[in-house]
């Protein structure tokens, strides 16, 4: 994860993600071509030494139209983040260090049409009130073609570990180093359940 907002603090305290509530202060929305190059702007702003280019940003936007999110406030863009949907062969690679974060193949992710099986925050940077807008995007990936998927980072400041632990990620054990987990609430077991008698339909239930 590139970074995180300069106003964080607006999270501090702890509130799962999946819980947070979507707000009307700010507009979050799904970015537009047009709205790359400031989004670029922002992100070389906000974090020293990033990579990102419009280029990236727009063959994101080509490959799944739902990957960026731009949040406003009066019409003044405030930043976005930037996620990769990776289905499962993406999903176990990102366990393994078997993909490049930076370029990832597209055999690792996830169709438009395709449900998702893991949400890796790939970019995420703005100021001001931005960070609020989180619970709007939380919304939208509550679609179903985001449901079963856990949302997983690498944060690269001690602002964007922060936000990880207010909202709920925990570090975990993988190849991959430093490696975030939100674990949806839905794809939790309950500490006495025996996994053999979790169905499928049990988990969906649990999604409603």
């Amino acid at each position: 994860m590139q970074k995180v907002f300069r106003g964080s603090g607006d999270l501090a305290a702890r509130h799962e993600l999946d819980r947070l509530s979507p707000t009307s202060a700010i507009t979050v929305s799904l970015a537009t071509r047009r709205q790359l190059a400031d989004l670029v702007a922002i992100a070389r702003r906000e974090i020293p030494g990033v990579n990102a280019a419009e280029a990236g940003l727009a063959q994101f936007l080509r490959d799944d139209p739902e990957s960026i999110f731009a949040f406003q406030r009066a019409g003044n863009l405030l930043g976005g983040i930037a996620f990769l949907y990776l289905n499962c062969r993406g999903h176990d690679a990102l366990l393994l260090d078997h993909i490049d974060l930076k370029d990832p193949s597209s055999e690792f992710l996830a169709r438009p049409d395709q449900e998702v099986s893991a949400i890796y925050v790939w970019a995420l940077a703005g100021y001001g009130r931005a960070v609020v807008g989180l619970g709007n995007v939380a919304e939208y990936l509550r679609k179903p073609r985001f449901i079963g998927a856990d949302y997983f980072a690498q944060p690269s400041t001690t602002a964007g570990r922060d936000l990880l632990v207010a909202i709920g990620f925990k570090p975990i054990p993988s190849f991959q180093p430093d490696l975030w987990r939100y674990e949806r609430p839905w794809n939790r077991l309950p500490s006495n359940t025996p996994a053999s008698k979790v169905s499928a339909r049990s988990i969906a239930d649990a999604r409603q």
